[in-house]
C-alpha cells in the first residue's frame, strides 16, 4: 500500500478548516500544513490534526507557496486540498481504495473536481485535476496566480471527486497581485492573460476583460480548453454590455477550435428564439441534445446544457409553433434528468391538458 502526504496551504481558514481535515485525515499518512499568515485560530486547530506546521512569507506567488509545502513531504506520494475542499464519504472510501490498490509505477492520479451544484445536489460544474503525485518526481506548480501543477509519466483518471464547498476569501486578492505585476512591467504568458481577463470579468470590468481576452487568444498558443472558454466569457461580457450581436459572434468564433459544445448550441438556440426564429432555435437545441459529455475533458463540465436545459427549450419551442406533442416529448426527456422540478411538473400537467382537449383560447404557456 502507498503512503500519502496531505499538503495543503492556508491562510485565516478557522471556519472551515476543521471541516476539510476531517474528510481525509485518516486516511493519509501525514499532512503538512503551511501557513501564509492566519491572523485568527487556524493554527490551533490545525495542531489537533498534525504538528507538521509550516510559515511561509506570503510573497503573493501561490506557486511558490504550494511548492514550499510540497517541499516538506516525506510520504510516496502527495495529496493537495484547499481549505474549502472536502472528501463526501464515498470519495473517502474510493481514495482509501486507491491507496491499497496503486501501482507505484502511477506518477499523477487524476479527480474530478465538483464546483457547484443544484437545488437537487447534482454537479453542474466540474473539472480534472492532477489530485495525488509521486514524490520523487519533484513536481512543480507554476504560476503566481491559478497555478497549476506540471506533470508526466503515467497518468490515470480516477473516478474519485474532490467537492468544493465554497468560502470567503479576499475578492481583490488576485486581481491585485495581476495588477502589480502588470505595473511592473510584466510580459503576461497567454495564460496570465487569460486569467487576468477572467478576473476583470468577474470583477464587472467588462471592456477591459473583453480586451485582455483578445490578446489572449490573439496570441494563438492558448491551450485548446482556455480558447474555448475564452469565447463563452467573451460571450458573457457582451451580453452584460447589451452587444448581442457580438455576444452570438463569441458563441459562433468557439467552432474555431473544436467540434461545437453543447453549451453554445444553447446560447445560440437561444439567440434565436430570442428573435423568435423558432426552427433555428429548435436546430440548435437539439444538437446540444446530441453531443456527447465527456468525464475525462480537463475543460470545464457543465452536464446542464446536454441534459435536461435543451430539452426543456425545446419543450418551449414546441409549444410556441403548437407542437404540443413534441413539446411534451421533450418535457418528459427534461423530467428523466430533473423528476422534481415544477417548472417541469407543470409543464407537463398544462400539456396534457392541452393535449386533451380542443385549443380553446386561452393564454396558456410552458415554464422555463
Amino acid at each position: 500500500m502507498i503512503t500519502v502526504s496531505l499538503c495543503m496551504i492556508v491562510k485565516n481558514e478557522e471556519d472551515i478548516i476543521e471541516r476539510c481535515l476531517n474528510s481525509i485525515y485518516d486516511i493519509v499518512d501525514e499532512i503538512i500544513i503551511v501557513d501564509t499568515g492566519s491572523t485568527d485560530q487556524t493554527k490551533s486547530i490545525v495542531q489537533k490534526y498534525t504538528d507538521l506546521i509550516y510559515d511561509f512569507v506570503w510573497v503573493d506567488d501561490f506557486a511558490a507557496a504550494r511548492n514550499y509545502a510540497f517541499n516538506q513531504a516525506t510520504k510516496q506520494y502527495i495529496f493537495w486540498l484547499d481549505a474549502d475542499d472536502i472528501l463526501m464519504e464515498k470519495d473517502r472510501i474510493k481514495f482509501a481504495s486507491l491507496k491499497k490498490t496503486l501501482e507505484p509505477s502511477i506518477d499523477s492520479v487524476t479527480m474530478n473536481y465538483h464546483l457547484a451544484f443544484d437545488e437537487f445536489g447534482e454537479v453542474t460544474t466540474s473539472l480534472r485535476r492532477n489530485r495525488v503525485v509521486k514524490r520523487s518526481n519533484q513536481f512543480q506548480w507554476i504560476g503566481a496566480v491559478h497555478e497549476y501543477l506540471e506533470v508526466w509519466g503515467s497518468i490515470i483518471n480516477s473516478d474519485i471527486a474532490v467537492t468544493h464547498n465554497s468560502s470567503h476569501h479576499d475578492s481583490e486578492r488576485n486581481l491585485r497581485i495581476y495588477e502589480n505585476r502588470l505595473s511592473l512591467g510584466e510580459q503576461f504568458s497567454p495564460r496570465d492573460l487569460y486569467y487576468f481577463a477572467n478576473e476583470l470579468l468577474d470583477h464587472r470590468r467588462f471592456d477591459e476583460s473583453i480586451r485582455f481576452y483578445e490578446k489572449f487568444l490573439t496570441t494563438g498558443k492558448g491551450w485548446v480548453e482556455d480558447n474555448i472558454s475564452a469565447c463563452g466569457k467573451l460571450a458573457d461580457a457582451f451580453h452584460k454590455l447589451g452587444d448581442h450581436q457580438n455576444e452570438f459572434r463569441s458563441c459562433l468564433r468557439s467552432f474555431q477550435f473544436g467540434p461545437p459544445r453543447a453549451e453554445f448550441c444553447c446560447r445560440i438556440g437561444y439567440h434565436f428564439l430570442d428573435q423568435n426564429n423558432i426552427q433555428s432555435s429548435i436546430f440548435w437545441y437539439t444538437l446540444a441534445t446530441q453531443l456527447e459529455l465527456s468525464n475525462e475533458s480537463w475543460g470545464v463540465v457543465t452536464p446542464v446544457y446536454s441534459t435536461w436545459l435543451p430539452h426543456l427549450q425545446l419543450c418551449v419551442c414546441y409549444d410556441k409553433i403548437g407542437k404540443y406533442q413534441l413539446a411534451y416529448q421533450q418535457n418528459e426527456a427534461a423530467r428523466s434528468y430533473r423528476p422534481n422540478d415544477k417548472r417541469i411538473i407543470q409543464n407537463k400537467l398544462y400539456l396534457e391538458s392541452r393535449l386533451g382537449r380542443e385549443f380553446s383560447g386561452k393564454e396558456e404557456t410552458v415554464r422555463v
